[in-house]
């Protein structure tokens, strides 16, 4: 198959199947605006879905692994990029939460990546965050880990019982203050360009 070929297959597929097109390009054709770090197994399927479909729906371009990976993706590769490229990140600490890797990591490259995170305090107090050593992971690990809870526990943040608060307000509350963010980070970078901005005088 000749190489033209090859870069016009997508398209061409995309073409047949039009229903299809809107799903596909939405996912992979810009880098997410918003990653969600969260312990699946206590917040996926309420309030971490609920904040994805909302930022979604409001045209922002949110991270969430089930929603933007599919089979075969490398799991820390694709999760590290966007991690990187995002803009800002949005963690919500559940019960579960210390005792996950791939939460503690993602959590230290967020504060590592200097990205400006958005806690939410779901069924737990900051207090109440701590790493647990079980000597199965490699103490530089455990220090990164450490380091990024403590930054978080000390970042204002929202809180949430589920067992009485509106899961309708957290989200909203939440996607709020991702726009307010995304909104400063970019006037941040709109008066970085203009100074860097060369003036000419005649």
């Amino acid at each position: 198959m000749h190489r033209s070929s090859i870069v016009n297959f997508p398209r061409q597929f995309l073409r047949q199947y039009p229903s299809i097109q809107p799903a596909v390009t939405s996912r992979i054709a810009k880098p997410c605006d918003v990653f969600i770090n969260h312990r699946g197994i206590d917040t996926k399927r309420t309030v971490v879905t609920l904040l994805y479909d909302h930022l979604f729906r409001l045209n922002l371009h949110p991270f969430l692994d089930n929603k933007n990976m599919k089979p075969g993706d490398k799991l820390f590769d694709n999760i590290n990029s966007a991690i990187r490229k995002c803009k800002v990140g949005v963690t919500v600490f559940s019960p579960r939460y210390c005792e996950s890797y791939f939460c503690l990591h993602e959590l230290a490259l967020i504060m590592e990546s200097k990205k400006k995170v958005i806690p939410i305090f779901c069924d737990i107090k900051p207090s109440q965050l701590r790493v647990v050593n079980d000597g199965k992971c490699p103490m530089e690990d455990i220090r990164r880990f450490r380091w990024a809870l403590e930054e978080a526990k000390y970042t204002v943040g929202l809180t949430f019982d589920s067992l009485k608060g509106n899961w309708s307000e957290v989200v909203t509350s939440a996607s709020d203050i991702v726009i307010e963010t995304l909104v400063e980070l970019e006037s941040e970078k709109q008066m970085q360009r203009h100074k860097s901005t060369p003036i000419f005088r005649a």
